[in-house]
């Protein structure tokens, strides 16, 4: 499923809850790889969620954007974006 870009890549807010972006990365520790997912207020420029996880699964994204919403309370209106190299 590819839903519309709400953005079209103008990555800016005026208040904090308005835009979060989430991003999944790799990171080498001493025992091997672990994988980071992060949301990120645009306005406040703060992470808001992440997790840490040896394993990639839909519930490591899952997690962070539970931890963020249970972080930051008043998020009516927010639009929360993903650069998603995968279709569903």
């Amino acid at each position: 499923m590819i839903v519309d870009d709400l953005l079209d890549q103008q990555f800016a807010a005026t208040r904090p809850n308005q835009l979060w972006v989430a991003d999944i990365t790799f990171v080498a520790t001493w025992t091997g790889f672990v994988y980071v997912a992060f949301i990120t207020d645009v306005f406040a420029r703060y992470i808001v969620g992440w997790r840490v996880s040896r394993s990639l699964h839909a519930d490591l994204v899952l997690d962070a954007l539970e931890q963020a919403l249970w972080f930051r309370k008043e998020t009516a209106g927010l639009i929360h974006h993903s650069e998603a190299s995968v279709r569903i």
